[in-house]
């Protein structure tokens, strides 16, 4: 355990100088490195030796040769920047503009893109990425696109409303459980799915089903769709 009796936290202690060497060659300078304790806990601010990271993106960090698909789940959600906060304030034709003039000045690096490796994951869960903002919304798309070989996918409680432009060709288990789908024709485009649960959506009818009849399609769970309650639900 990284804690002694007394609740101290010892792992700094604990841990090879070779490995804390490493680590701290890989600080983020302006990064606060402490763990602030209340002032009647009893114990000091304490160094912990990931704590320097807890703002970065792990393809961000310098020395580090982890990707994408070598993650359990990552997370991927981002806010907007300052500057973008401060376009909202124009008019949305004038926020266009800056986007559009944005995206084709900057793009994303060749060095980011194969650091994030989304196109060789094959299991990969993006569940609670809590994406309250268009931006953000927009990122979450542009990485469902690059998933090309993933086959066992979790979309869980994303607030997703409409996947319709994603294409997962590989992707045999999907659960888009607690999302806000409204319809079937709002699913990705699924040729080898065998294994799909829509609960706690707000799909009301069964139209688009037909989207599915050429596919592997063993399971599929509806659990807690307003369609539930129509007559012949079962048999349809």
């Amino acid at each position: 355990s990284p804690f002694s009796s007394s609740g101290v936290n010892t792992l700094s202690e604990s841990l090879p100088k070779s490995y804390l060497s490493h680590y701290s060659e890989l600080g983020v300078a302006h990064l606060p490195a402490t763990v602030h304790q209340s002032p009647d806990s009893g114990l000091g601010s304490t160094p912990l030796p990931s704590n320097r990271f807890r703002f970065a993106s792990w393809h961000h960090l310098p020395q580090c040769d982890l990707t994408g698909d070598q993650l359990t789940c990552p997370r991927v959600r981002e806010g907007p920047s300052d500057e973008e906060l401060f376009q909202r304030q124009a008019d949305s034709a004038c926020v266009e503009r800056w986007r559009r003039k944005k995206r084709e000045k900057e793009g994303q690096s060749w060095e980011e893109r194969r650091q994030e490796n989304w196109e060789n994951c094959l299991e990969l869960n993006l569940s609670y990425q809590d994406l309250g903002d268009a931006f953000q919304e927009e990122n979450f798309l542009r990485i469902l696109r690059r998933l090309i070989r993933v086959e066992q996918l979790q979309l869980v409680n994303n607030s997703l409303s409409n996947l319709s432009s994603v294409r997962l060709p590989r992707c045999r288990v999907l659960n888009l459980h607690r999302n806000h789908l409204v319809s079937l024709h709002q699913l990705p485009k699924l040729p080898a799915v065998e294994q799909l649960c829509l609960s706690e959506n707000a799909i009301s009818s069964l139209g688009g089903l037909d989207r599915l009849r050429n596919s592997p399609l063993r399971s599929l769970n509806m659990t807690l769709n307003p369609v539930t309650f129509s007559q012949d639900y079962r048999a349809r």
